[in-house]
Formats: structure tokens, sequence, C-alpha cells
């Protein structure tokens, strides 16, 4: 599918997930019969955009469905009955200049003894993709070799273990969409926050922005901590098991 056949019903959404498909960076997308509506597939995510289509619904698999519009949710709730679970998430707001860097730098600093920071790499890569509570911090998650051309991220290694870490969870051209994790034995302990913010600088260093999406309050807290503002919460339907 040419993008840009469908990239006038994603217009204006600001959305990186959607940006980095458009652009053809990552993600897929699949347009209805009629071509009047599309889904970009990023990753968990899928975007609907356009007239609401119901066949176009139960042509993806989720895990999350997010709709452009209202007009989307009862053809959502109709397609997919009781295995749409409606929830909120919470935008954070795009704002290139308002972090501080010393503030950052402090935080980055602040790890517990007997942490260290690394940045993720290829050899790094493997590890990560092998857990389940680290996965989702390598993007492009195809390979270390996709990972080593586009992605982006910094862990918190315990005995040379990963403990924590903040990532790429999506690459576009311009930035990427953090993703921040803790392996939950090593929780409450200021990781999620020195790696949160030695991948903001290692952004701006590179003149890339560090777009955040909060999947509930305690995410927002985090963000908020970081130099980043809330914006308005959206609804959002979580796709559960057949």
């Amino acid at each position: 599918m040419e993008m840009r056949q469908i990239a006038p019903l994603f217009e204006g959404w600001e959305e990186t997930m959607v940006w980095a498909c458009l652009q053809g960076v990552m993600g897929r997308a699949l347009a209805s019969g009629s071509g009047r509506s599309a889904v970009i597939v990023q990753r968990d995510f899928c975007f609907f955009a356009g007239e609401p289509d119901g066949t176009l619904v139960r042509r993806v698999e989720g895990p999350i469905l997010v709709p452009r519009t209202e007009d989307w949710h009862p053809v959502i709730e109709e397609a997919l009955g009781d295995r749409a679970v409606r929830e909120s998430r919470y935008a954070i707001r795009k704002e290139p200049g308002v972090f501080d860097r010393e503030k950052l730098a402090a935080l980055a600093a602040a790890l517990p003894a007997g942490y260290e920071m690394r940045q993720i790499d290829e050899t790094l890569v493997p590890a990560l993709l092998a857990e389940e509570w680290s996965r989702d911090l390598c993007a492009p998650p195809d390979s270390p070799a996709g990972y080593r051309q586009r992605g982006l991220g910094f862990a918190a290694l315990h005995g040379g273990v990963p403990a924590a870490g903040a990532g790429s969870y999506c690459v576009y051209e311009g930035g990427i969409e953090i993703e921040i994790d803790t392996r939950r034995d090593h929780r409450r302990r200021g990781l999620a926050a020195a790696c949160g913010a030695r991948l903001i600088l290692a952004c701006l260093d590179r003149g890339l922005y560090p777009s955040w999406d909060a999947i509930d309050l305690r995410s927002v807290s985090l963000a908020e901590k970081l130099g980043y503002h809330r914006a308005e919460p959206y609804p959002i339907y979580r796709l559960g098991e057949k």
C-alpha cells in the first residue's frame, strides 16, 4: 500500500507512532475495502482513522485500539463485543524547549550503589528482547542490526544483568517514542527516572524529540518529574482474549 493514499485520513494526528508508519520507518497499514478508512498497526497499537468500519476492526488483533474519533467507539464495541474494554491513556505535551538539562543530569547520575548505566547496543538487545518486562525497550524490534541503525536506549545493570531501562518503543524521523520499564524486583529505587533522564539527554544531544505517552497516572508522574507536562486523557480499547 502506498502511504500517500491513506495519509489524508491521518493528517493532523499528533501521534509519533502514526508518523513512523507514514514515513515508512516502521509499522504497517491496512485500508478498508472502500478506501475511506484505514488502520496503522504499530507493535501493540492499532490506530483507526476515517469512516468507521467494523470489518477493518475485526482484521486486527490489537491489543490496544486507538480510535481517532468518537464515531469509532460503537463500531469497535459492536465488532468485538466484551473483548474490547474501554480504558484511558494520558497524552503528554510535545514541548521541545521544556527540558532542564542540569536536573536531568542529576537524575541520571543518581543510580544506587551496585548499578551501572549502559547504552543499549547489539550485545544487550537479545537479552532485553528475551524478557517480557524489557522487550518493549527495543525498536526497531526485528533484530540487533535493525536496532543499531535506528534504536536508542539505556539500561541500568545490576551484576551485569539488565534491571531497568529506557528505550525507543518506536522510532520516527526526528525522534523516538519512549518506553521505560523496571524489573519487578528492582522497583522503587530511582532506576526509571535515571534511565529516562539519560535517554532524554541523549535525544537532545542528537536533535531527536523524546516523545512520551502515559499508560497510567504513575507514568504521568514520572514524566512530570523529568520535565514533561500532562495534556488530556483519551480513550482506547484494550483487546481481551477470545
